[in-house]
């Protein structure tokens, strides 16, 4: 298993759709940056959030979960309550080959300030906009900028493509799009 490059990252997204829109280099003027790095890429935030709240004291419950324990915002700058979390999701929609995984790792920026991204790896064969969920760990409520970078995506290709791969099984999150919650 080897780790991309950019030229790699760049080749796939150009050629085959792996990342549409495809930022190709970092872009950073008064933004927390995105883009094509090295041997990764930053993906950006979209404006649609959903908050937690604990206004009906639902019990989170991943096999029925409901969507009440969410406040939906449309908005340029989601304000995460303390010691609370928001679901977000990539204005990249990513295609991932049959013989790739990814993982993906928050963006030193906001773990600096106490704000952990979390991202389950994205299967060999899986596509969709990605589902990111931002822990808000201090007693302060903590700002996430939309349309500005989140996470950056790592690339690990296998010496030989996966026997069955996240299409293969019609996984449930196959196809995402939007903010998606758990699903049994």
């Amino acid at each position: 298993m080897a780790i991309m490059s950019d030229k790699w990252i760049r080749e796939m997204s150009q050629q085959h759709g792996m990342i549409e829109p495809f930022v190709d280099g970092q872009v950073r003027k008064d933004n927390i940056s995105y883009g094509l790095s090295s041997y990764g890429y930053d993906a950006r935030v979209a404006p649609e959030f959903k908050i937690f709240t604990n206004v009906d004291s639902a019990i989170v419950d991943p096999k029925d979960f409901s969507p009440k324990s969410f406040v939906d915002r449309d908005t340029d700058v989601c304000i995460i309550p303390p010691n609370s979390f928001a679901l977000a999701r990539t204005v990249e929609y990513f295609r991932i080959p049959k013989d790739v995984l990814v993982i993906c790792l928050g963006k030193s920026t906001y773990a600096r300030c106490g704000i952990i991204v979390n991202v389950t790896p994205l299967e060999p064969g899986w596509e969709g906009h990605v589902t990111l969920e931002f822990s808000n760990t201090t007693p302060l409520p903590a700002k996430i900028y939309a349309n500005e970078g989140a996470c950056q995506f790592l690339f690990l290709q296998g010496n030989e493509p996966c026997e069955t791969a996240y299409s293969d099984r019609a996984g449930k999150y196959q196809g995402q799009t939007g903010v998606t919650l758990p699903k049994l």
